[in-house]
Formats: C-alpha cells, sequence, structure tokens
C-alpha cells in the first residue's frame, strides 16, 4: 500500500505546470524573433527551454515519487 506525505501534492502541481510550460514553448506564435528551429514560437530559446521545463518535471517527478511516497 502506498501512502503520500505532506508535500505531494504541491511537487505534483509543480510537475503539472513544467509539462505544459514545455508544450506551450513548442506551439508556434505571433512573436517579433524566429526560434532556434525556425519557425516563430512563444519562446525564442524553443529546443532549449523545452529540454529544461521537461529535466524540471522529470526531476519533480523523480523527488515525489522518492521521498514523498512511503511503500509498506
Amino acid at each position: 500500500m502506498k501512502t503520500r506525505k505532506k508535500g505531494y501534492l504541491p511537487l505534483l502541481i509543480l510537475t503539472m505546470l513544467f509539462t505544459l510550460a514545455a508544450i506551450v514553448t513548442i506551439i508556434p506564435a505571433m512573436a517579433s524573433k524566429l526560434c532556434l528551429l525556425g519557425y516563430y514560437a512563444h519562446c525564442s530559446f524553443t529546443p532549449i527551454s523545452t529540454i529544461i521545463c521537461l529535466l524540471g518535471s522529470l526531476i519533480t517527478c523523480i523527488v515525489r515519487s522518492r521521498l514523498f511516497v512511503l511503500r509498506s
């Protein structure tokens, strides 16, 4: 049986926010500068910022599963 500690929910929300931010950086949009991939996106550093957001999501997911879940 798995039980969750007190800080589990904020880390789950942070994981979702990082993942959503990674998706938003890829979406094409009306912008003033080209991104590094050659199209207009929300972020001009699109591949780099997407990777950073996904790494943040991965790290919070690992921390959440290792430190905030009690396994019996």
